[in-house]
């Protein structure tokens, strides 16, 4: 280590053992990530834990277990990192904050017990609820919120509906836990039930509506007594409480009293982690499944099925594309192909595997050489599936080599947005560009450019951009620390967090540009093999 290493180590130190630092948690689809953040919000040590969802009775669920066995590992990887580092053990910080998947299903009674298994975003089983609601509210419901749940389980006569004391989000259920509040962040909170922008909170009108429905189907009590409390960037969510400090920490290490930020859904923290939550600006999140949000200066024209409408976590209105499906089937096809390098006696690193797998893809036909594949693992309801099946075909004439299959899967991962994205070009939707964020972009430059194609605008990539939720989370907890010393969450992102950081931004090369749209002729045409999969391919 030589004499600069060593001086910031012992400021990092200082900083740690004073607690000056700043916590971030968020819960993603496949890893439960930590990240600690000093006071320049630069990240000073991580921890994590892997998570896969389980498909149990025709539900996509984690158990809950699973959670506090995931946050209790993923803090412990993250205080032994601290400890290694900087020799300093790490007893508090001066702000907290978690994150998780938004949407889905936490139902609990009045003594606070879970009435149904937990249902995530992934399940697609709400759409005759979410019709209802869409055509009474005129606005879009989507099939992942936690409201088509609720009023699905209404349709369908679940027994537990009429016990339902408590309804909430991931984010929301774990904050709760570990302070004893129920609030949710406004980001988050919209994608339970629509809000009202001007009053950052639920719409009042669409809850009288949403009650009318219910008390036809025989639940009385008004919605709004069973949600959670909506706060925006840089209120107090409440600290943690010394029974919430042992749930995370049960070494007794992790003092309680920690203020906490409100808990937002990855779309929000995603916006924050790019410096996206200004008028006309936007991002793309590419992981398991994949979004892209751009904050909105005028409202759309209509109501649109394929546009959700949520909000940044400071409540500015937000259009939003979501598709449930991104990255599975490129990581399904990685540990196959890391199979046969460890047949072959080859000891191929993943993440190295990743890498040369991506870039080959680029050496491709701009067209796939005729290639088609879906990679839908789950249902999709923005091209109207219920259910998934990953799929890959080809024709006789195709150009099957490797790079032309890696490219495929690339353009798969980003055909369903680019479907929901051509509905901003017919509004006349001005976007300047795109800031992208997630393990697709983790390659440098390659599902850069692939996305630039796709979505025929300008990405940028920040340096920051593989931190992710997490540090996103941790980026609003320093907001509510140091709100005092600034006006507004774009300002304090725009000044302190994000200054002098350009970024490095491609623009949509012509040949993957018109190569994509090629691709996309295929794609749309062949959703009618897609259908028939999942038809005949029973599960």
């Amino acid at each position: 280590m030589d004499m600069r290493e060593s001086i910031m180590n012992q400021s990092t130190q200082t900083c740690i053992a004073q607690g000056n630092t700043v916590l971030g948690i968020e819960l993603g689809s496949t890893r439960i990530k930590a990240i600690l953040i000093d006071q320049n919000h630069k990240t000073i040590a991580t921890g994590g834990f892997e998570w896969e969802n389980r498909y149990e009775n025709g539900v996509w669920t984690y158990h809950i277990e699973e959670v506090w066995a995931g946050l209790q590992a993923c803090f412990a990887e993250l205080s032994r990192d601290v400890l290694a580092r900087y020799e300093t053990p790490l007893l508090t910080v001066r702000a907290m904050g978690i994150s998780a998947m938004m949407h889905g299903y936490l139902a609990f009674d009045a003594q606070d017990n879970l009435l149904a298994p937990f249902r995530t975003w992934r399940n697609t089983s709400t759409a005759q609820g979410a019709k209802i609601m869409s055509e009474a509210f005129q606005f879009n419901v989507p099939q992942r919120w936690s409201v088509s749940h609720f009023y699905q389980a209404m349709l369908n006569k679940e027994e537990h509906v009429s016990q339902v004391s408590f309804l909430t989000t991931l984010s929301g259920y774990v904050h709760w836990k570990l302070t004893g509040e129920k609030v949710l962040g406004v980001g988050d909170a919209s994608g339970m039930f629509p809000i009202d922008s001007g009053e950052h909170t639920f719409d009042a009108t669409m809850l009288q509506q949403f009650d009318v429905l219910a008390t036809k189907e025989g639940f009385e009590k008004p919605l709004l007594h069973i949600l959670p409390q909506v706060l925006c960037a840089g209120e107090t969510g409440g600290c943690l409480s010394p029974e919430g400090a042992l749930l995370l920490d049960p070494t007794g290490a992790l003092q309680s009293g920690i203020p906490m930020c409100p808990p937002e859904g990855d779309a929000g923290t995603g916006m924050v982690a790019t410096n996206s939550v200004a008028t006309h600006t936007g991002n793309i999140s590419a992981g398991t499944s994949i979004f892209a949000m751009v904050v909105l200066e005028n409202m759309l024209s209509k109501m649109y099925e394929e546009i959700d409408m949520v909000t940044t976590p400071s409540g500015k209105p937000v259009a939003m594309v979501h598709c449930n499906n991104c990255t599975n089937e490129i990581n399904a096809w990685v540990g196959l192909f890391q199979e046969v390098c460890s047949m072959m006696g080859m000891a191929e690193d993943k993440n190295q595997l990743f890498i040369r797998l991506f870039q080959t893809a680029l050496k491709g036909d701009a067209d796939c050489g005729g290639l088609l594949g879906y990679n839908y693992l789950s249902g999709e309801p923005l091209t109207g599936f219920e259910e998934g099946r990953p799929l890959f075909t080809r024709t006789t004439d195709s150009r099957f080599t490797l790079a032309n299959f890696m490219l495929t899967q690339l353009y798969s991962a980003c055909a369903t947005l680019k479907l929901g994205m051509n509905i901003f070009v017919a509004e006349k939707v001005k976007i300047q560009r795109l800031l992208g964020h997630g393990g697709f972009f983790k390659t440098p430059e390659v599902g850069q450019k692939v996305m630039a194609a796709a979505m025929n605008v300008p990405i940028v990539v920040m340096e920051t951009a593989s931190e992710g939720g997490a540090w996103g989370i941790a980026l609003l907890a320093a907001y509510l620390a140091n709100k005092s010393q600034i006006q507004s969450l774009e300002d304090y992102l725009d000044n302190q967090v994000f200054a002098g950081e350009a970024g490095c931004i491609l623009e949509p090369e012509e040949e993957l540009v018109n190569g994509f749209n090629a691709f996309m002729h295929r794609y749309e045409a062949g959703l009618k093999i897609e259908k028939a999969a999942t038809e005949v391919l029973l599960k």
